[in-house]
This record gives structure tokens, C-alpha cells and sequence, in this order.
């Protein structure tokens, strides 16, 4: 499925409401079992793509040994100087860095490791292809994708609650982007166009993701994803008000105190 270009553009109040709103929501457990994988592998130089926020790089920066070099990059310079703001308990070099063109030498690094990034690549192959490429013979490339959206409670009940408020053109951002890499077969073959040899190792894991409110979750996905472009495009409705329809229908589904809802996502790992 084509994505548009805005799919890709972290900007504005979203980086901050991101990693305020939905790291701890639903990056956080995912960031801590990439990182215990990572750590097992005992690498010596690592290099994380598409870091965001910094989620999983603070997660690296705690579990890897201490010896080992972090080298972490983002497309986005927003989302990027919002994670060197925020910092990391051991030095991590920071770089503005494209996935798809990676600015290193061949061969140069022991692990790539990806948080929640594939699904954003607009050709994944070739993206993988250039992990591939930086990584050294024997070298690991580990990352996580979003398994489909009715295995994820929280974007489900958003993407069900705007498209009633927005029934002639619903907002399909969650469902086509970060969601919209579930297929498992699917990155097996992408990773083996990509001149993976050896087939991948994936994990479906599912976790929970919790809120004190309704209200939290509706910001995270409303005002803190890409989502709140699609819905400051739409005539009919506000940001607010899509916020505050989003709150109800969690509520409406999860209760009006604590949220708990089921996540899940697909953990890859290959060996070059």
C-alpha cells in the first residue's frame, strides 16, 4: 500500500506529546526486550536506526555492556533533538541519518537494531539491504514491527471511534503505516530481496499497555502519531473534539479509570 510523504514528518508538538504520551504507553516494554536481546548478543558496535524519541536508545544505553559503542539515527531532526535533549545514562553518539542511505562503511558495525522503524521505509528491501550492508559478517540486524491493528487494542478502538466521526474519509494512519507491516511472510521475503541468506528467527510477543485514564491514550494516538495531520485535514470536526471521541470509546471499551489493553508485535532477528 502507497503511504503518503506526510507519513514520514515528526514535527511540530508531535515528538514531545510522543515520547511524553505514547513511549511509556507502548514503546517502553518492547524498548526493554530489545534491549536484553541486544545486550545477550554482546555487541561491540551498534548501530540503531529510525531511534525516535530515544526510547529504545535509553533502553541500549542501560543493558549494553559497557564497552560497546552506540551510534543511534533519525530521518527526523525534531524527533531527534528531542531525544538528545532528554539523554541517555552513557555517551551515545547522535546522527541525523536516513535508513535508506546509511552514511557509514561497509561492514563496520556488529548489531542494527530498529524500534517500531520498518513499517516507516518506504522500500523496505532496500532498507534492509543497507543494514545489511553496514553490518559485519556474522552481524545481527534485530528489530520489532506492530503485528495488525486488532491485535492492538488501544489503535483499534481510535481507528473504529474516528472513523465514525469522520465516516466519509476516516483517518487510516494507524492501520496503514504502523500497522500495515504485519505480515510476517512478508518480511521474511523482504529480508531474503535484501540478501538476508539465512532465514529470519520472528516472535510474536503481546503485552499490556496501560494509562491512569482514557484520556492519556486519546492524546498519544490523536495529538502525538502522525494521526493529527490526517485529522487536522479533515473538515467536520477539531483536534479537540477527536481527542475527546477517541477518550469516550476507550473509556467506552476499557472503563472510565485505568486503562489496560492488549498490545502486539513481531521481534525479528537475522544474521548477515
Amino acid at each position: 500500500m502507497d503511504k503518503p510523504a506526510a507519513d514520514t514528518l515528526f514535527t511540530g508538538s508531535i515528538p514531545e506529546l510522543y515520547d511524553t504520551h505514547l513511549v511509556p504507553l507502548i514503546f517502553a516494554p518492547y524498548a526493554a526486550d530489545l534491549a536484553a536481546r541486544a545486550a545477550a548478543l554482546e555487541p561491540a558496535r551498534v548501530l540503531e536506526t529510525a531511534a525516535g524519541t530515544g526510547a529504545l536508545t535509553r533502553a541500549l544505553a542501560g543493558a549494553l555492556p559497557a564497552q560497546a559503542d552506540l551510534t543511534a539515527t533519525d530521518l527526523n531532526p525534531p524527533m531527534l533533538d528531542r531525544a538528545m535533549a532528554t539523554g541517555t545514562s552513557r555517551p551515545v553518539r547522535w546522527q541525523q541519518a536516513d535508513a535508506m542511505r546509511l552514511p557509514f562503511d561497509d561492514a563496520c558495525f556488529d548489531l542494527v537494531v530498529c524500534q517500531f522503524g520498518a513499517m516507516f521505509f518506504p522500500d523496505k528491501a532496500h532498507a534492509f539491504a543497507e543494514s545489511r550492508r553496514v553490518l559485519r559478517p556474522g552481524g545481527v540486524l534485530l528489530f520489532n514491527v506492530w503485528d495488525r491493528i486488532e491485535h492492538n487494542e488501544l489503535a483499534d478502538t481510535v481507528t473504529t471511534a474516528l472513523a465514525g466521526l469522520f465516516p466519509a474519509d476516516p483517518p487510516r494512519f494507524m492501520a496503514r503505516t504502523p500497522h500495515g507491516y504485519a505480515d510476517t511472510a512478508l518480511v521474511a521475503r523482504d529480508l531474503a530481496n535484501a540478501g538476508f541468506a539465512m532465514a529470519p528467527h520472528i516472535e510474536t510477543i503481546a503485552a499490556r499497555s496501560r494509562a491512569p485514564s482514557a484520556r492519556v491514550p486519546a492524546v498519544a494516538y490523536c495529538q502525538g502519531t502522525l494521526l493529527r495531520s490526517e485529522i487536522e485535514a479533515r473538515a467536520g470536526a477539531d483536534l479537540a473534539e477527536a481527542t475527546s471521541v477517541c477518550a469516550t470509546a476507550i473509556a467506552g471499551r476499557f472503563g472510565v479509570g485505568e486503562v489496560d489493553a492488549k498490545i502486539q508485535a513481531h521481534i525479528v532477528m537475522v544474521r548477515r
